[in-house]
């Protein structure tokens, strides 16, 4: 059975835009999130949820906005554009299909290692 090959440049896309798309959804369903609970939710550096923030931000899908009621002068409030609403459902589509296929091709694999595994204890009696 041979692995399927992946483009390294398509893996790292895919993994952006996963994150991005994460990061998207739960930006909607919590707008008021941290940075720091957000890295701790996508199991991702603060870091790279500051990058990838600002980034979303810089293509018209999210806004910082400051939030006034904060103690925390650092504190903000990161609300979904109407272009950053379309674009996740339109990542959250491609995210699924991709899963659908991973599941697919994992299925496959699962019932041809069950079937090699079946002959070799047949083998084995």
């Amino acid at each position: 059975m041979e692995p399927i090959a992946h483009s390294p440049s398509k893996a790292s896309l895919s993994e952006r835009e996963s994150i991005d798309c994460e990061l998207m959804l739960l930006l909607e369903q919590r707008p008021d999130l941290s940075q720091r609970e957000l890295s701790r939710r996508l199991g991702i550096s603060l870091g790279r949820v500051n990058y990838c923030l600002q980034a979303l931000a810089q293509k018209g899908w999210v806004k910082l906005e400051n939030f006034r009621q904060s103690p925390h002068k650092q504190r903000y409030v990161y609300a979904l554009t109407p272009d950053g609403i379309a674009r996740k459902s339109a990542m959250t589509a491609r995210f699924l299909k991709r899963k659908l296929a991973e599941f697919e091709r994992l299925k496959a694999q699962i019932a041809l290692l069950e079937r090699e595994q079946g002959k070799q204890d047949e083998g084995a009696r």
